[in-house]
């Protein structure tokens, strides 16, 4: 199989994964057996994660002690966890990441509005028509509703399964995501310790389209409306990759959200963390670290649980550190249609092509 590793210096710390020194490789994998989520059985689509306690299976486990009648699921599952850690080797290390999608941004509501063909192929390419705004979409109230009820949950867990919450917390910079995380967790009783206080990761972002959804605010924007939120270093002013010209092929964004992996489980000692992020990102984060595929709702959430070692370069077959982005034809005005085998996928009316921007001056990859 193809690793999308990338070379990165570990050096000695408190994290497993610190154990190993000089250049290493991290490979990733999901530990199945423990979420509804894992199973191929389950159907994304129907999956209610509020209906199943995060889609954590009803069952014993072999580190079960003594007093379990007393405990919750959640809390047996942590001891679970505290054991994997406890008896891994110094090169592995397992996490928790609840991976939540953003509520319904108004991006969302333009497609559905729309429909799919003329929403890629026209539509997204605007900031917006004359009721809505899409260019970096806020949530609709749809959209928030979903992010209160992912509040409201989290609450439920905390007070009836004495879950173990999140003790790192990462969000994408777009602004559908960063306020499903403050309305999904502010306000609830998290330990003093570990305080609702995300920083916001340019790499978590959605995969990189033409689609004005894709591009960010900028910096001072973000600071201003979340002025308390670390934002990760080296992150621009302005949106440096969205271009509106190329697009990330998916090979890219397994790069980059093996990246994103890379720093934050060789920077980030928790065991348990939350992620806010898109479905195009969780769905690539999920193939890096070899899960099935799980298509998520808006405002949904599934934890997983994930095995990280830490490899040697004499180990690894074959590394990715790169892929190309490539330019994407659309129409001038609403197309027809749009059908996979026609005119790469762009039906324009009045016989008229689509606009291939490979032909145009300004187009570069990335």
């Amino acid at each position: 199989m193809v690793r999308w590793e990338i070379p990165l210096l570990v050096s000695g710390g408190a994290c497993a994964l610190a154990a190993a020194t000089g250049p290493s490789y991290i490979e990733y994998s999901t530990v199945p057996g423990y979420f509804l989520q894992d199973l191929n059985s389950t159907n994304a689509t129907a999956f209610d994660y509020t209906t199943v306690n995060f889609g954590l299976i009803n069952q014993t486990y072999p580190t079960d002690p003594a007093n379990v009648a007393s405990l919750t699921q959640w809390q047996r599952f942590a001891i679970v966890v505290e054991s994997l850690n406890a008896n891994a080797p110094k090169n592995v290390d397992y996490k928790v990441l609840f991976l939540g999608r953003h509520g319904e941004g108004w991006h969302n509501a333009a497609e559905t509005y729309y429909g799919t063909p003329g929403w890629n192929c026209y539509w997204s390419l605007l900031d917006g028509n004359a009721t809505a705004t899409w260019s970096d979409a806020h949530l609709t109230n749809n959209g928030i509703a979903q992010a209160l009820v992912a509040n409201n949950f989290w609450l439920s867990r905390i007070e009836t399964q004495k879950i173990t919450t999140p003790q790192s917390y990462y969000t994408s910079p777009l602004s559908r995501c960063l306020e499903t995380a403050n309305l999904t967790f502010s306000g609830l009783p998290l330990p003093a310790k570990n305080p609702f206080l995300p920083t916001i990761k340019e790499k978590l972002r959605e995969g990189i389209s033409e689609h004005t959804c894709d591009r960010r605010s900028n910096k001072t924007y973000i600071h201003n409306i979340f002025p308390t939120w670390p934002i990760e270093a080296n992150f621009t002013e302005y949106d440096e990759l969205w271009t509106g010209v190329t697009a990330e092929t998916d090979g890219a964004q397994q790069v980059r959200s093996k990246q994103l992996l890379d720093n934050i489980f060789t920077t980030d000692c928790s065991t348990w963390m939350s992620f806010t992020s898109h479905s195009g990102e969780i769905g690539t984060i999920l193939e890096v670290i070899g899960h099935r595929s799980f298509s998520l709702n808006t405002g949904a959430v599934i934890p997983v649980l994930v095995k990280a070692e830490t490899i040697l370069p004499s180990q690894v077959t074959h590394t990715i550190s790169s892929m190309p982005w490539t330019p994407s034809p659309h129409c001038t005005v609403p197309p027809v249609t749009s059908i996979s085998t026609i005119d790469n996928g762009c039906v324009c009316p009045n016989s008229a092509a689509p606009v291939d921007i490979t032909l145009a001056p300004y187009a570069t990859s990335s």
